[in-house]
Parts: C-alpha cells; structure tokens; sequence
C-alpha cells in the first residue's frame, strides 16, 4: 500500500510535468482558444474511445451517472477554454502561476463536497498561495485579463478535481474520461454551431498546427487525462490540486527554454512564484508526517 501511494505520487509529477508542456504547446498552436480546445477534446475522445474498444470496457451506464460525467465534462472544458484564453491574452508563466491559486479553492471546496471539516493549514496553505498571486498581480498589471482568466480556470479546475474525486471511487479513470470528454466537446460543438463559428477558416489548419494538436490531444489530454483520475484513488483531491503547483515550475523552465524572451518575468514575479512553491513543498511535509504518525499509531 506505501509503494502504491508513493509511485501514484511519482506518477502524478510526472503528469503535472506533461502539463506544463501543455501551457507551451498552447502558446505554439497559432489557433484561439475556442478552436484549440475543440479540436483538443475532440480528438482526445476518438483516442480514449479506440483504447476502451480494444480493451472491451464497459460504457453503459445510468442516466444520473452520465448526467454527472455531463456536467464535469462542460467544466473541463470551460476551464481549458479559460487557461488557454489565459495564455493567449498574457503569456505561460503569468498563467501557470496563477493557475496554483486551485489549491486556495479546493481547500474550501473538498470539505463542501466530502461533508468534512475544514482544514486550517489547508485554508493557510491556500492564503499563502493568494499572497504570492498578489506580488504577481501587483507587479504584472498588464497582463490583468490573462489573470482573471486564470483565476477563473484555477476554480473550475478545483471544482473538477473534488467532483471527480467522488467518480473515481465507484468508475474506471477510461471510462470517466471518455465521457468527460465527449460531453465537454458537445457542449463546445452546440456553442459553435448556434454562433454559426463552423466556417471553411474554422477547419483551415497548418500542418505545424496538426503536428502540436496530435501531441495535446493524445499525450497531454487523452493519456494524462485517464492517468490524473486514476492516481485520485490514492491521493486526495486536496493533495492532487496542491501538488499541481508544481506545474507553474516545469511549464515556466520548458517555456523559458523553448519560447525564450517572451517568457522572461521581473523579479518580482519570480518571488511571487517562490512563494507559491513553498506552500507545496510544506504541504508535503505535512502530509508526509501526519502518515508516518497513523501508520506507528496503527503498528502499536
């Protein structure tokens, strides 16, 4: 049970790194935010649905359970549509910094939903978190839309992980994610199709933009989507969203490497950013030892 717990913890870094190379491949993709989003759930859905038919997986399931995926699935995709609106109106690192504000949310939102009490170092841990936003926010006024963006994708990226945080106990991560998926490009394909937005400019798209889309859509989404729920069934939702935390680091060191100047901040960004990582690694800590203390007190 511990090696499981520790490898589910190496495998959500791992994942936390392939999203950050995500920011970095949004930046690359020259489509906007809505078409980008579309054709990343889209062709992540044909992916997971090709894995689920080789390997014969159920997909029936109740109407109340498909209405649940439903409404996960617009949330999904409402929060891609404000991270990657985010970077376009701002740029990676302003929008991975402040993407670490889910943790503030998740704190309040986890014993909502769980019917727990609420955890004062997780509601401090997620204040420290806001302070760090602010140095950001005060020193990088400019990029003010790219911030509010973020926020707005920070909370539906923790109310996500809490809803599937109860999924994950009774369904498989494949299944979730197909329909997850499926419903969130539906929700995007009505959109599109009453704002007449289907035009011939809509499916034009350069062969440098097919390249990043085919990575986003199949490593990034299809893969890190199905292996993030599956890693929620030894990690808590709280956990999960303060360890992503760690993204803002991995995706600001590859955007710095392949996106170059447009990617250098003041130093006051970077403290505000500081800040932010400290709160994963005392969390860990924390967790770390309040497990060591259950496990000598069960041993005795």
């Amino acid at each position: 049970m511990r090696n499981d717990k520790l490898l589910n913890y190496l495998h959500l870094h791992f994942i936390i790194f392939i999203w950050g190379f995500t920011a970095v491949l949004g930046a690359l993709i020259t489509l906007e935010a809505i078409p980008l989003v579309w054709y990343r759930m889209l062709l992540a859905t044909l992916i997971i649905f090709a894995f689920l038919k080789i390997r014969k997986e159920n997909l029936k399931f109740s109407l109340k359970t498909l209405s649940g995926f439903a409404l996960a699935g617009i949330i999904i995709a409402l929060h891609w549509l404000t991270f990657f609106g985010a970077i376009k109106a701002s740029n990676v690192s302003v929008t991975l910094a402040v993407i670490s504000s889910g943790a503030f949310f998740t704190s309040i939102l986890e014993p909502l939903f769980y019917k727990r009490k609420i955890i004062i170092y997780e509601v401090l841990f997620g204040l420290i978190v806001v302070g760090g936003l602010y140095i950001i926010f005060d020193v990088e006024g400019s990029y003010t839309l790219g911030i509010i963006l973020a926020l707005i994708s920070a909370f539906l990226s923790a109310l996500f992980s809490v809803i599937n945080g109860k999924f994950v106990l009774k369904y498989k991560a494949s299944a979730i994610s197909f329909y997850e998926l499926m419903f969130g490009v539906l929700g995007i394909t009505i959109y599109l199709a009453f704002a007449e937005k289907f035009t011939t400019e809509f499916f034009t798209i350069s062969a440098h933009d097919w390249i990043y889309l085919l990575i986003l859509a199949s490593v990034c989404t299809a893969y890190a989507f199905i292996a993030s729920i599956h890693v929620m069934k030894w990690i808590s939702p709280y956990t999960v969203m303060l360890t992503i935390n760690m993204e803002p680091v991995y995706g600001i060191i590859l955007a710095l490497i392949v996106l170059g100047d447009s990617e250098n901040m003041s130093a006051q960004f970077y403290y505000g950013a500081v800040i932010i990582l400290i709160t994963v690694i005392a969390n860990g800590i924390i967790k770390i030892t309040q497990e060591r203390n259950r496990r000598r007190l069960s041993n005795t």
